[in-house]
């Protein structure tokens, strides 16, 4: 219902479309945010360079009002070896997996210069099953490589509300 008084407009709201209408019992507070959407994320990742990457799931794991699923698996199966044709093709189609469910891709832009193959494979793969990119400029770091530059959605510092942000403006 509209009201007019001198000047001021004024909406009544009915009790009957409030989304947080207060329950009997019901705690004070628990009515002010919805649930919170679970964020399906693969983030990049080397096997020998792993400390980037653990910071970035830290970070991601103490966002506050963020929750996410990690899709990535930057554990090393030794029965598949990397160098050979094979092990390559193994690889790729463990990346797909990984990357098919994702919402979201993270690109760690300090790990592209010295893994540049694996991350641009993963890249790929994000551009293949039309993934939203995010690209993340390390700790200290000023510069994105070209190639990240070129297909993300969004390059972001190493701010947590900044990758959280970038994060819900673009997954899917």
């Amino acid at each position: 219902m509209l009201q007019s008084f001198v000047g001021i407009t004024t909406f009544t709201i009915p009790e009957t479309i409030l989304f947080f209408k207060k329950q009997p019992n019901q705690k004070r507070g628990s009515d002010i945010l919805p649930p919170l959407r679970i964020y399906n994320l693969f983030i990049s990742h080397s096997w020998s360079y792993s400390y980037e990457y653990n910071r970035l799931v830290n970070l991601l794991n103490n966002a506050p009002y963020f929750r996410w699923r990690n899709y990535s698996s930057p554990k090393h199966d030794p029965a598949i070896d990397p160098t050979t044709r094979v092990g390559r093709e193994k690889l790729i189609k463990e990346l797909a997996n990984q990357i098919k469910p994702a919402s979201c891709v993270l690109i760690l832009s300090g790990l592209y210069v010295s893994y540049s193959y694996w991350i641009q494979r993963e890249i790929d793969l994000a551009l293949y099953y039309s993934k939203p990119i995010i690209g993340v400029v390390p700790l200290g770091g000023e510069r994105m490589p070209s190639r990240v530059r070129g297909v993300a959605d969004e390059i972001v510092g190493w701010r947590t509300q900044s990758i959280v942000d970038a994060i819900r403006r673009h997954s899917l």
